[in-house]
C-alpha cells in the first residue's frame, strides 16, 4: 500500500495517457486491416494494400490536401494576428483593454455551433459565396483566440529587463525585436501556431456550416462513414498521429539540447 500511495499519481497519469492514446492505436491497427465489405469495424486479416495505396480512395486526397491548404494559410493569418494581438494587450495600455481581454476566450468558451451559425449568417448577409474562402475567413476567426492566450502566456513570463539591457547596448527597435524578444517568444507562438493548424485541421462543425459545395477531410470522413469507411481514412490519420509525435519528439530533443547548452555555457 505503501508503494501504491508513492506512485499513485504516475499510476493515474499513465493510465490518463493510455486513455487518450488507445484511440490512436486502434486506427492504427486497422489501417493495416483487410475488411470483408464496405466497413472496416472489424478485423479480418493483416493488409498493407492500403498503405500501397492511400489514395486509392476517389476524392480523399484531394479532400486532405484542401484541409491542409486550409489548415496552413489559417495558421498563417492567425498566428501572425494573434501574436500581435498578445503583444498589444501585455505591453501596451490603452482603452477598452480589458474588455478586450475578455472578448479574446468568447471563441473558447463559445459552443462551435453557435460561433458556425453566427458566422453563416455573417456570409448570408454579406452576399459571400460559401467555398474555399469562407472556410478560411472562419478558420482564422477561430483559431485566433488560441493563438493570443499561447502567445500572451509566454509574453507574461518575459523579462523585460533583457529588452533593456539590449537598448543600452544601442540597439534600435527593430533590432531589439528580433534579436531579443522575438526567439524569446517564440515557443509560445510555435505552440499557438501548432494548436491553430491542429484546429483547423481537424474542424467539423464550422466547416460544416460555412463549405459550400467545398468538401474538407473531416468532412469526407464524415460522408464516408455514411456508406463506409475505407481502410485509407485510417491510414491518412495514422499518418498524421505519427507526424505530430515526431515534431514533438524533435520540439523536446531542441529544448533539452537548448538547456544543457545554457547550463554548460
Amino acid at each position: 500500500m505503501a508503494w501504491l500511495r508513492r506512485n499513485l499519481v504516475v499510476i493515474a497519469g499513465l493510465l490518463t495517457l493510455a486513455y487518450l492514446i488507445l484511440p490512436n492505436i486502434v486506427v492504427m491497427v486497422f489501417s493495416f486491416n483487410d475488411p470483408a465489405g464496405k466497413f472496416n469495424y472489424s478485423w479480418r486479416q493483416f493488409s498493407l494494400d492500403a498503405w500501397k495505396d492511400p489514395c486509392g480512395v476517389a476524392d480523399m486526397c484531394g479532400a486532405l490536401a484542401l484541409s491542409l491548404q486550409i489548415a496552413l494559410l489559417a495558421t498563417i493569418g492567425a498566428t501572425v494576428l494573434g501574436a500581435m494581438i498578445a503583444f498589444a494587450l501585455v505591453r501596451y495600455r490603452f482603452r477598452a483593454r480589458s474588455a478586450i481581454n475578455s472578448l479574446i476566450f468568447l471563441p473558447m468558451a463559445m459552443p462551435e455551433v453557435v460561433m458556425a451559425a453566427s458566422l453563416l449568417t455573417l456570409f448570408l448577409n454579406l452576399g459571400a459565396e460559401l467555398g474555399f474562402r469562407t472556410i478560411l475567413i472562419a478558420h482564422t476567426a477561430f483559431c485566433l483566440s488560441f493563438v493570443v492566450v499561447a502567445v500572451k502566456a509566454r509574453v507574461l513570463s518575459m523579462d523585460p529587463r533583457l529588452e533593456e539591457a539590449a537598448r543600452d547596448l544601442y540597439a534600435g527597435p527593430v533590432q531589439t525585436f528580433l534579436r531579443v524578444t522575438l526567439p524569446i517568444a517564440a515557443p509560445g507562438i510555435a505552440a499557438g501556431a501548432l494548436l491553430a493548424f491542429a484546429l483547423s485541421f481537424d474542424d467539423f462543425i464550422i466547416t460544416n456550416f460555412n463549405s459550400g459545395s467545398t468538401v474538407t477531410f473531416p468532412m469526407f470522413v464524415w460522408g464516408s462513414a455514411q456508406r463506409g469507411t475505407p481502410v485509407q481514412i485510417n491510414v491518412i490519420g495514422t499518418a498524421m498521429f505519427a507526424i505530430a509525435v515526431l515534431i514533438v519528439v524533435i520540439g523536446q530533443l531542441i529544448s533539452n539540447r537548448r538547456r544543457k547548452s545554457a547550463q554548460t555555457g
